[in-house]
């Protein structure tokens, strides 16, 4: 720790960092960025420039040496971030993933038991589980506020134009690890896992529409299955024109709630309810940035929070690997034409 400040290096300057530079601006009583590491010199030092002491470094080695630095948020694309990241907890480096963990649950698994050798504070950048209609939304749950769960669906019917798609290894395995479901639904996934937990069997298919001209899907559709016998509708999308809010449905016996947009709607059998939160852009549309950098914020802070001993992790790292299992199991129900059980992480 450099004084009271915790030290960063921020490792990957592209597109996803506009809301991290926010957030860390935001948090400049807190933590201090001494280094921004990138391919491009160019996107570093645009990056560097609106924060007040770090330097740019195209020397990795350098930055991990250097003992003002704390711990490391990995931006970089998904396919390096297992490569990267050991190198990172085996300097003994805090570090924040931005998602996925890595491009098959294989790689996740193997940079999270990393981590946990090394004995570092391992998170991965998942902002939706801080939204405070989220936080509400599993207190209820917990609470059996709405009675035992028999039904719910999950709905991201966002929009990505063609452009997006044809930047060189978007929507690929090989760089992204896959499409709509691991590079944008993943957030919406992962939340109702941390609401309801992993559902034990899916039936999907996967496909990729007239919409678009890319590698992975764009379009998913199926149904999960919970031990308890819940069922759940699934939906997720880039094409539907022009973007609209993601939404998580959960009916139980003793009442409904909506979780859409940042906002919680509870309709309870006796005819009372609750109307908490407010609509917020979620990048649903053409501009995948064009939301809060709160959330994100949230995460950082949190991160900070862990690493520090002040807290628990929000969204661990072994924690993400729960959604990736699920995002296999959905594609390998498409693939092969049958429901596929979900794997736990060993």
């Amino acid at each position: 720790m450099d004084g009271e400040k915790f030290g960063i290096a921020v490792i990957g300057a592209g597109m996803a960092s506009a809301p991290h530079l926010a957030s860390l601006q935001a948090l400049h009583d807190r933590a201090t960025v001494h280094y921004v590491v990138a391919r491009s010199a160019a996107r570093a030092e645009a990056f560097a420039s609106h924060l007040a002491h770090a330097e740019v470094s195209l020397d990795l080695e350098t930055v991990l040496e250097d003992p003002r630095v704390d711990g490391v948020l990995l931006l970089t694309p998904p396919n390096t971030h297992l490569e990267l990241g050991v190198r990172i907890a085996e300097a003994g480096k805090h570090l924040l993933v931005e998602k996925p963990v890595d491009v098959t649950s294989n790689r996740a698994h193997q940079l999270v038991s990393s981590c946990d050798a090394q004995g570092v504070v391992a998170a991965a950048v998942l902002q939706h589980r801080t939204r405070a209609a989220a936080v509400k939304l599993r207190q209820l749950l917990q609470t059996e506020a709405l009675g035992p769960i028999h039904s719910a669906s999950v709905s991201v019917p966002w929009w990505r134009p063609q452009s997006y798609y044809d930047e060189p290894g978007r929507g690929t395995h090989a760089r992204d690890g896959g499409g709509v479901l691991m590079t944008q639904a993943i957030h919406t996934l992962d939340l109702f896992i941390w609401l309801l937990g992993s559902p034990r069997e899916v039936f999907a298919y996967a496909v990729t529409g007239p919409a678009h001209r890319m590698e992975c899907e764009d379009t998913v559709a199926g149904v999960m299955k919970y031990s308890s016998g819940c069922v759940v509708s699934l939906f997720a999308s880039t094409a539907s024109v022009p973007g609209f809010p993601e939404r998580i449905e959960v009916s139980g016996v003793k009442g409904t709630a909506v979780l859409s947009a940042g906002r919680i709607v509870v309709r309870f059998a006796d005819g009372s309810g609750l109307d908490e939160g407010e609509e917020a852009a979620l990048g649903a549309g053409a501009d995948p940035m064009a939301f809060s950098h709160q959330p994100h914020q949230a995460v950082i802070h949190n991160f900070i929070e862990a690493a520090t001993g002040r807290a628990e992790p929000i969204a661990s790292l072994r924690s993400a690997l729960q959604v990736q299992l699920l995002i296999d199991a959905l594609i390998e129900s498409s693939v092969r034409n049958q429901p596929l059980l979900v794997k736990s992480p060993s």
